[in-house]
């Protein structure tokens, strides 16, 4: 069974972009390559942290975390080449759809004071980048056992050549942007 957000972009967001922008052939409509969530670690702040912080990524994923090293030395921040800094998970097909469809409907308006989120994130070539201070605001983590809060970067990589294509693209999806 293909996930709701994918049966919306191939029922309705494809026809709108296609009358909207003008593409003739329906291989020139942008879509959603993949996505990808980081969780930047203090390695030295706790011990266990770096260990918190793959168990949360891959409850709100559902897959497995691989750690990043660091990969060079920076003397100003106590960090050595090879050093663990964090935690991040690639998604895509089925699994990315579901992931942003959770993101859009119950995680993004569980955020304090939510009104929308800044259409000036994109990156010039259609990528799409949103920092969320707080790990809590996804369903699936039990509050009681959280120890510290965990901000996370997420990092939609889209087809579209130019920002507004991929503006149009995430608007159509759903993606609550402010005005």
């Amino acid at each position: 069974m293909k996930p709701r957000l994918y049966s919306k972009y191939v029922e309705e967001v494809i026809p709108a972009l296609k009358t909207k922008r003008g593409y003739t052939n329906p291989h020139q409509v942008p879509r959603i390559e993949k996505i990808v969530v980081n969780m930047g670690v203090r390695s030295d702040s706790e011990k266990g942290s770096l260990e918190e912080a793959v168990r949360e990524l891959g409850m709100i994923t559902g897959r497995k975390p691989i750690v990043t090293k660091a990969k060079k030395s920076i003397a100003n921040f106590k960090l050595r080449q090879g050093q663990n800094v964090g935690c991040k998970v690639t998604l895509r097909r089925e699994v990315m759809y579901e992931f942003l469809d959770r993101l859009v409907t119950s995680a993004l308006p569980r955020i304090r004071d939510f009104r929308g989120i800044s259409p000036r994130k994109f990156d010039g070539r259609g990528t799409y980048s949103i920092g969320l201070p707080d790990q809590t605001i996804f369903p699936e983590i039990e509050l009681d056992k959280i120890k510290r809060q965990q901000g996370m970067d997420i990092t939609i990589v889209t087809s579209a050549n130019t920002d507004e294509e991929a503006y149009d693209l995430l608007k159509f999806m759903g993606m609550p942007f402010s005005k």
